[in-house]
């Protein structure tokens, strides 16, 4: 899906004019067109995901190893490029279409950050042996060399996650939020067939994993790696043909002057430290779910970093279906406000935002606690018994972190729209040592059967910490008030709703027979109906007592929520 630019917005290589964003289509009609974007990416990628565990599983050796080495450009492009980009190239880019140069800025705002992250991806992927080992803990000599291989294959991904957000990102400023989240479709598309192909010729992975590395063999390698990373480039690629056919043209331009990069500076300096520190804790984190991942035997599987990936991507869904789509179609506008000093506009917004995701955020963190594992079955059905028995209480445990998410995620961006890096980096400390401290109490006082699920809670205490401080600094920096009263009317509202809906699904799961009524070992078709029907039944309860309730109690917020997805059913 690509909206034509209107043709006075286009930017003009030759005279250099200034080329103003589209009008704004709104928060409602753009947060749907991107969550409708967002869902179709995830459902490929729920089906990509389910072929990738059934080809390696979710514990064993190579299950461990491929995580991490598939996982490292993730981890890496956020800790060199994620946080400066996001904190900077999108208030620049603002400001360069507004600018009598706007053509010639955009140029070298990418060209630059482009050719920074093509160095560092070669350096990266010369010392992959290198990045695997600090990433990892308790591996054999054989799994850590599979690792590295792995990683060869995987860390150029890096290149193209990054040209993926310089491109979406430019998209995101002319106010073209609809390719930016379908694009992924193209990387699930590629994966599918990938990894359709390895399953039809490798065969898939045993319920306990792979652990056997004497029959991996390089051609494995090859396709399931290079599978990986193909998709990804197709992902950042595709982003060109909205660009070309909205009439942006991208010119290859060095320079530094004149683009706004000092005033920036600092904002990068200090964003890029906050996510060097926050990744230093998802180290920490890697490497404690692998090393009690390494305990596994074929005999008994522990949960471990594949378990963790697992119940994260799940945990994930509400966020990047709701949350993102709000929180991108309202981060232009609030930079826009910020920089013209309406600071009333972007407390406006920035309620809206948070009350809209919390009718949302509260009620998925009640479905999750209550049906994570009928939800499990559904989405990894692959996974088996034994691996949905280890999945989901670390979903459970991932689960009461989400409300904080939603909000903290919409609060740092705020932050980077006023270009202040520096609390956005201070605020990191408390909350990266709060994660590390529930990990080391983890490993003292817990059997390493436990790690990974208090891993999960420690990630979810972490992310309420990082809220909390979040909101005091922007009561500050607006101006002595931040809305509170409604915000947290709003959530003490959805927290009664949803207590009451809990308890409703979870008398509803009980009643159908709870984990034994999900049918493993017929299958993973029979396995996921199984874990549709139940997760439908107890959802659907749960959305109408939840719903019901919310009517109750006056909480206008959900017709806000509501509202976009009622008219395009009814169109």
């Amino acid at each position: 899906m690509t909206a034509a630019a209107d043709p006075a917005s286009e930017p003009d290589p030759g005279a250099g004019t200034p080329a103003a964003a589209p009008p704004s289509r709104g928060l409602g009609r753009n947060s749907i067109v991107m969550a409708a974007g967002t869902a179709a990416s995830r459902l490929g990628g729920l089906v990509r995901n389910m072929m990738l565990v059934a080809a390696i599983g979710s514990v064993g050796s190579v299950a461990i190893t491929f995580d991490v080495a598939n996982k490292l450009p993730n981890v890496l492009f956020a800790i060199l490029a994620g946080g400066a980009l996001n904190a900077v190239l999108v208030p620049q880019i603002v400001k360069a279409f507004r600018a009598h140069n706007a053509q010639e800025r955009i140029d070298k705002l990418l060209t630059v950050s482009a050719l920074g992250i093509l160095v560092i991806t070669s350096l990266l992927t010369a010392a992959s042996a290198w990045v695997v080992m600090i990433y990892t803990d308790g591996l054999s000599a054989e799994e850590l060399a599979l690792g590295t291989v792995f990683a060869y294959w995987c860390i150029p991904q890096l290149l193209f996650y990054g040209l993926y957000t310089l491109l979406g990102q430019v998209l995101n400023a002319r106010e073209q939020f609809g390719p930016f989240m379908w694009a992924p479709v193209a990387n699930n598309v590629v994966s599918v067939i990938g990894f359709g192909v390895f399953l039809l010729v490798f065969g898939g992975a045993p319920d306990l994993g792979i652990n056997d590395l004497d029959s991996w063999t390089t051609p494995r390698t090859v396709l399931l790696a290079g599978t990986a990373t193909l998709g990804i480039v197709a992902q950042a690629l595709v982003l060109l043909v909205p660009l070309l056919r909205s009439g942006f043209r991208w010119h290859l331009r060095l320079g530094l002057r004149g683009i706004g990069l000092r005033s920036a500076g600092s904002v990068a300096v200090w964003s890029l430290a906050a996510v060097v520190l926050e990744q230093a804790g998802i180290l920490y984190l890697t490497r404690v779910a692998s090393a009690a991942g390494a305990a596994s035997t074929d005999a008994q599987a522990v949960a471990g970093n594949g378990s963790y990936t697992q119940a994260l991507l799940i945990y994930l869904l509400p966020h990047s279906l709701v949350t993102v789509s709000i929180a991108t179609a309202l981060f232009t506008g609030i930079s826009k406000a910020a920089q013209d000093g309406d600071t009333d506009r972007v407390r406006s917004d920035l309620s809206l935002g948070l009350r809209t995701i919390g009718v949302f955020t509260v009620f998925a963190t009640a479905v999750f606690t209550v049906l994570a594992a009928p939800a499990t079955a559904f989405i990894v059905p692959t996974a088996g018994r034994e691996g949905t028995a280890l999945i989901a209480p670390v979903l459970v445990a991932l689960s009461f972190g989400l409300v904080p998410l939603g909000g903290m995620a919409l609060m740092k961006w705020v932050y980077y729209a006023y270009e202040d890096g520096r609390s956005v980096f201070w605020i990191t400390v408390p909350s990266t040592s709060m994660l590390v401290l529930g990990l080391v109490a983890a490993q003292i006082w817990l059997p390493i059967e436990t790690w990974v699920i208090a891993a999960g809670a420690s990630y979810a205490l972490a992310n309420w910490v990082t809220v909390l401080l979040r909101t005091r600094g922007l009561k500050t920096k607006l101006n002595g008030r931040l809305d509170g009263g409604r915000i947290l009317t709003l959530h003490a509202k959805a927290l009664l709703a949803a207590v009451v809906s809990g308890a409703a699904g979870w008398g509803v799961y009980q009643l159908v027979g709870g984990f034994d009524v999900l049918s493993f070992g017929r299958g993973w078709v029979l396995t996921m109906l199984s874990g549709l029907w139940v997760s439908a039944l107890g959802g659907l309860v749960m959305v109408v007592v939840y719903v019901v309730l919310l009517r109750l109690l006056r909480v206008k917020e959900l017709d806000g929520l509501l509202a976009p997805v009622l008219a395009r059913f009814r169109r």
